[in-house]
């Protein structure tokens, strides 16, 4: 059992190595923990000291990319050296990495293939009232869109299961956390929270410059998500919107047709209203019938993305290889079938540590 926690940086010079040396060195039922560094075009000397602390998994882009980019990059290079587990923590030490065995775990169980750390954003002393609203309202609206029930929607500290990777594909350009949970709530992926207390702040957030910019690109990844997996119910609703407020117009028309005594041409503009939503009705009706076929189309494309990233990557572990002797206490170890579609050209075993460098 092979275990990768995968730090995203961006100029953590000064950060990186408390990270780096609160990250566990064993974790009961794991055999292998690597680290791997996403320099996401840092210009300090964050390469360095990772390197004087022993890392030797990197992945370096020349220019930032981004969050999501560098979580997808980093869960590429892990699954390509063969991680079972992907954990994702940050640079700026904001998370507890000593509970990284608290996240495994319920993986290892066999209870879960995502595991969140609830930072428990309501106690956190340096979120203001406002933020804390915020993270309490985003996260209801991703449960709404995921059919979840998260209490952090919004955290990066996080363990992924091998599985759930194969299935989980990162399409935002922002931020893959909320994106990640609506595609893993939709694919029937069991997730399950860890409370955790984070550390002291170090710095001001890079995702974002403003909370009202990180406000509209979430809102903008929770609705391009729910598109993707329910569109027909989004559009429907728009046009049944539509489809009564037409009503309301028309029946004020016939209303006024029955009183004016044949002036009922003064009142077309009420006709004309009401038409416009009608047919704007109709449209979103149409629209959403349109959506529905190509999710259907997207789900099999996925079907053969992730047939094509079980070639690529190798199939996924058998469960029962994490015997009892491995596994910490009261563990239930489950059993399922293999999956095996053909024999990787090249294992994890024969791929060496490097580094790997994105434009």
């Amino acid at each position: 059992m092979k275990v990768f926690v995968q730090i995203p940086c961006l100029n953590e010079e000064g950060t990186i190595a408390a990270v780096l040396e609160s990250i566990p060195e064993h974790i009961p039922g794991v055999d292998e923990i690597e680290i791997l560094i996403i320099d996401d075009g840092s210009s300090d000397r964050t390469i360095e000291v990772a390197r004087a602390h022993g890392v030797t998994h990197f992945v370096t882009h020349v220019r930032n990319m981004g969050l999501a980019r560098s979580f997808a990059d980093g869960v590429h290079y892990a699954l390509t050296h063969g991680a079972d587990i992907v954990v994702n923590t940050d640079g700026d030490n904001q998370y507890p990495q000593s509970r990284i065995a608290d996240l495994v775990l319920p993986i290892l169980r066999g209870e879960a293939e995502i595991v969140i750390g609830d930072r428990q954003t309501s106690t956190i002393a340096h979120f203001s009232p406002f933020k804390k609203l915020l993270q309490r309202v985003g996260s209801s609206v991703v449960n709404f869109a995921a059919s979840t029930n998260l209490p952090d929607a919004a955290s990066g500290f996080r363990a992924y299961s091998r599985s759930s990777l194969m299935r989980l594909n990162v399409l935002t350009q922002f931020s893959y956390c909320m994106e990640t949970i609506i595609q893993a709530g939709h694919k029937r992926l069991k997730i399950v929270s860890v409370p955790i207390e984070t550390n002291a702040k170090t710095r001001e957030s890079r995702l974002f410059k403003s909370t009202g910019q990180h406000v509209l690109r979430s809102a903008q990844a929770i609705t391009r998500s729910y598109l993707m997996f329910k569109p027909f119910v989004l559009f429907a609703g728009i046009g049944t919107v539509m489809l009564i407020g037409a009503l309301i117009p028309f029946v004020r028309y016939l209303v006024l047709l029955m009183l004016a005594d044949g002036s009922a041409g003064q009142h077309l503009q009420s006709l004309l209203l009401g038409v416009a939503l009608l047919i704007g009705a109709l449209l979103s009706y149409a629209l959403g019938v349109i959506a529905e076929l190509l999710k259907m189309n997207r789900i099999l494309i996925e079907d053969n993305l992730e047939r094509s990233k079980l070639l690529l990557y190798g199939a996924v572990p058998r469960h029962d290889v994490l015997t009892e002797a491995h596994l910490p206490a009261e563990t239930v170890v489950l059993t399922a079938p293999s999956v095996s579609l053909a024999e990787s050209p090249e294992t994890s075993s024969d791929v060496p540590a490097h580094d790997a460098t994105f434009a």
